[in-house]
């Protein structure tokens, strides 16, 4: 019903920049948050930024400052704009969202994650 696609991950030299972008499409109603996580090799999946439907975000300690989360409502889609990448942002990133399905119930999707690599 609801699928959510990422992009934008890739190779980036520490202190780069990478920009990753979430489409969400399929039978949505509307989208309460949005968040994206990471998956570090051998590390279970964490929480690094969120953003309300009134764009009101939160960001894990370690990227306060340097990455930032925004929302395009009317094109159904989130970014994650990181600037100053260090090597732990190694990772696979995933995009997730609380969507309400039209006729439906609002649920939690999950996109199928984009790597990104910091390393010189």
């Amino acid at each position: 019903q609801v699928q959510l696609v990422e992009s934008g991950g890739g190779l980036a030299q520490p202190g780069g920049s990478l920009t990753l972008s979430c489409a969400a499409s399929g039978n949505i109603f509307s989208i309460n948050f949005m968040a994206w996580y990471r998956q570090a090799p051998g590390q279970e999946r964490e929480l690094i930024a969120d953003i309300t439907r009134y764009g009101a975000t939160k960001y894990a300690d370690s990227v306060k400052g340097r990455f930032t989360i925004t929302r395009d409502d009317p094109k159904k889609m989130a970014y994650l704009q990181m600037n100053n990448l260090k090597p732990d942002a190694t990772g696979v990133y995933f995009c997730s969202a609380n969507v309400w399905v039209a006729g439906g119930a609002a649920d939690d999707y999950w996109g199928q994650g984009t790597q990104v690599t910091v390393s010189s």
